[in-house]
């Protein structure tokens, strides 16, 4: 990995008013970016056997993530080939041996072919193997769940490539979820991007964040295209970013002492930010739901053995990141509120802030093409 500082080199501004407040843009967006993307789904151990299911909302379309009996992951479209019906309500949960749609009792198994279609044995025309659940795709990647709306998918794989091997040594396909917080944020989806990518707002937004972490420190390694990020410095020798200062469970890995002092952010464009800690990792989805309100679903994870210690409290660690989360909102609500006016014209960039300047080349790219 080549980590350099801020490099903006040339003139680049904020995006014009249009994009955080135009419902045409928005549609836009949702139709040539959100589904036509992979979009991160949280944790594939939240579903671990046979009928366990989650629901993941994606472009204004609910989705079933569910185990087949194979324990494969498998996507479908919350919606009943018969009259149109969500099949499944809650967020999560444990089917009992088959998907059952509310209304008039259509079954599905677990890889979408339909069991049961009472009412039908009469109708010459109707064939069961033409109405099972329509799939979407599916993948993980380092134990999180992706799913994408497309025909034809390309490769998880190749769209995570810049991430594939940066974090073997924090294992984080085995790492446990222990909190999850839920936000709904008064602004458009892309000005938590933004504020994601820069830290020059720390001292004033985050008093207790920067005490244990300089906001010019560090590098960045990923400086174009969908992921973008790098580092930044841990002050405190052995410590964490934690409402004391101190790591609140077992090192992630054979970290070096490089890697010990050290926090890593990345952006997955659209919706997905990794912040990673020597002793845990918090996950962010970003799901705009429309141009000025975007739901934020939040996690916190840590090695498996840290959990099997009778002392194990993760408060110290979520506690901060809450506290730092809600200041984030807050501000970005603040900017939706501002560039609404009229009044409101494309600002400059300072060198610092290069990540933004990046994401926005990403979002055009992607919203044109």
């Amino acid at each position: 990995m080549e980590f350099r500082g801020h490099v903006l080199s040339e003139k680049a501004t904020t995006l014009p008013r249009e994009h955080y407040v135009s419902a045409e843009v928005f549609a836009k967006e949702q139709e040539r970016i959100f589904r036509n993307r992979w979009i991160a789904a949280g944790r594939a151990d939240r579903l671990r056997a046979t009928g366990e299911y989650a629901l993941a909302e994606v472009a204004g379309e609910s989705l079933i993530l569910v185990r087949d009996a194979d324990e494969r992951l498998r996507a479908f479209y919350n919606v009943c080939r018969h009259r149109g019906t969500r099949l499944c309500a809650e967020e999560s949960g444990r089917l009992g041996k088959a998907i059952v749609c509310p209304y008039h009792s259509w079954s599905y198994g677990f890889d979408g072919a339909l069991v049961a279609a009472p009412n039908m044995e009469d109708v010459p025309w109707f064939d069961r193997g033409d109405q099972s659940l329509f799939a979407a795709g599916v993948g993980t990647w380092q134990g999180f769940l992706f799913v994408h709306l497309g025909r034809r998918p390309p490769p998880l794989d190749e769209a995570l490539r810049n991430l594939e091997s940066r974090f073997a040594r924090w294992n984080l396909a085995r790492l446990a979820t222990v909190r999850r917080i839920g936000y709904d944020v008064a602004a458009n989806w892309k000005l938590l991007f933004q504020n994601f990518s820069e830290c020059l707002h720390c001292p004033p937004v985050h008093p207790a964040l920067a005490r244990l972490s300089h906001y010019k420190s560090g590098a960045n390694d990923l400086r174009e295209g969908p992921v973008l990020g790098g580092y930044m410095t841990i002050d405190a020798a052995g410590g964490s970013l934690t409402t004391t200062g101190r790591m609140c469970g077992a090192p992630l890995g054979e970290l070096d002492d490089a890697d010990r002092g050290r926090v890593y952010y990345y952006s997955v464009f659209p919706g997905f930010f990794l912040t990673i800690q020597p002793d845990f990792v918090m996950s962010t989805r970003v799901t705009p739901l429309a141009v000025d309100r975007t739901r934020v679903e939040c996690e916190w994870h840590f090695a498996p053995e840290t959990l099997d210690d009778p002392a194990f409290d993760p408060t110290d660690g979520v506690a901060l990141w809450d506290t730092t989360n809600r200041q984030d909102w807050r501000v970005c609500e603040l900017a939706q509120q501002g560039v609404t006016s009229r009044a409101y014209v494309p600002g400059l960039y300072s060198r610092q802030e290069s990540l933004l300047a990046a994401f926005d080349r990403e979002y055009l790219k992607s919203l044109e093409s």
